[in-house]
């Protein structure tokens, strides 16, 4: 071959390569802070009766009340409520109950359900530490269909409130809603650039059809910060949210992850190759977490009406307030074994357990339906 020829070639094969790398090369715009960071506050969508009814939101009001008291020592609770009538009936709950006021807002906003977690404004700050909300798509877990009544999952009012509140705060919004669906409760991070998930509840034709795994993660670095990725399995279909990995995985901090030990993990549910997965993981480092175990309950979770719901319920879903950590709670013989191993972890906070039953048979805890919004 002519060595002239040779050396063309050459470099047009080094420039094509440097182009694809830099068109598959993204930037980090913006960090979440990780949840133990000082918050602002915490944001609640409060239970009302115009989807599921009064039997269901009267169930489901003291879990609220006793996140609302542990949550106001310390910060500002932003509360969501469907109409000025369910505000001024969460404000007689709240003096009721014998909650000051001063540090509670209200934001009405019409809502399907009470999952802030998922629909709700994700808080991020850009490269010169602004605080901006991120309106991720949201489609009622890819468009279930609701087990009682047998007709989709409404979702449309919950898809909104990220925007809504970010009108309302005059808190610059970044409409991620052709982006990517992404629920909250679908990814955790450390801290220190590492996002865990399970590929289930994103990398699914209900949720990002055709979206690779590479691609996700452009965008988790880019919108997140996360520039390392610890990615389960899950199983898609296992439940409403395709198997969140906030339900049994955790960051506790930078270096620790809370989760529960084997046997626990599979009769939660969890593939043993998500466990192998989970328990082999590094940071971006390369280093090995530090791996602490919560256990299940000890016996399957009845409501507050006995009702036996049958399975066991996990302590891992826990939320990190300012001066407190909200762990769900079951009435159960483990409260108070799971209470103390997270209280570990956080010597400055104080643990509240939350009782969570009824929340529960709807397939949550309180990390599900808290939001923080950083300082």
């Amino acid at each position: 071959m002519n060595i002239c020829l040779l050396m063309i070639l050459t470099l047009m094969s080094t420039y094509n390569e440097d182009e694809q790398s830099n068109t598959t090369e993204v930037d980090v715009l913006y960090i979440m802070p990780e949840e133990s960071e000082p918050h602002e506050g915490t944001w609640l969508q409060w239970p009302h009766h115009y989807q599921y009814g009064i039997e269901y939101r009267n169930s489901l009001d003291p879990t609220w009340v006793d996140m609302t008291q542990a949550l106001v020592s310390s910060e500002n609770v932003h509360i969501v409520a469907y109409n000025d009538t369910e505000k001024n009936r969460i404000i007689g709950l709240l003096t009721s109950a014998g909650i000051p006021l001063d540090r509670i807002d209200f934001k009405i906003h019409r809502t399907d359900d009470v999952w802030v977690r998922d629909n709700g404004p994700i808080y991020t700050k850009d490269l010169a530490g602004n605080v901006v909300i991120q309106d991720w798509g949201f489609n009622g877990w890819g468009e279930k269909i609701d087990a009682v009544s047998g007709f989709p999952i409404e979702f449309e009012n919950c898809d909104a409130i990220p925007t809504k509140i970010g009108e309302s705060q005059g808190i610059s919004v970044i409409d991620l809603n052709n982006t990517m669906i992404n629920e909250g409760g679908s990814v955790v991070i450390d801290g220190n650039g590492t996002l865990m998930a399970c590929k289930s509840s994103i990398l699914n034709a209900n949720r990002n059809p055709e979206m690779t795994q590479k691609e996700a993660e452009h965008i988790f670095k880019t919108y997140l910060g996360a520039t390392h990725f610890i990615w389960l399995d899950g199983q898609a279909g296992l439940e409403l949210t395709d198997q969140h990995i906030d339900g049994f995985a955790i960051f506790g901090n930078a270096t620790t992850i809370v989760t529960m030990n084997e046997n626990d993990l599979l009769e939660y549910d969890v593939l043993q190759s998500d466990i192998d997965k989970l328990y082999e993981a590094t940071n971006k480092n390369g280093e090995a977490y530090n791996f602490v175990q919560v256990p299940l309950t000890q016996n399957t979770v009845k409501k507050t009406d006995g009702t036996d719901l049958g399975y066991k319920g996990s302590y891992v879903n826990y939320y990190i307030a300012n001066n407190s950590v909200l762990v769900p709670n079951y009435n159960d013989s483990n409260d108070v074994v799971a209470n103390e191993i997270i209280q570990t972890l956080y010597p400055t906070r104080t643990v509240v357990g939350i009782d969570v039953r009824n929340l529960y048979e709807n397939g949550g805890m309180v990390h599900c339906v808290t939001q923080q919004q950083p300082q």
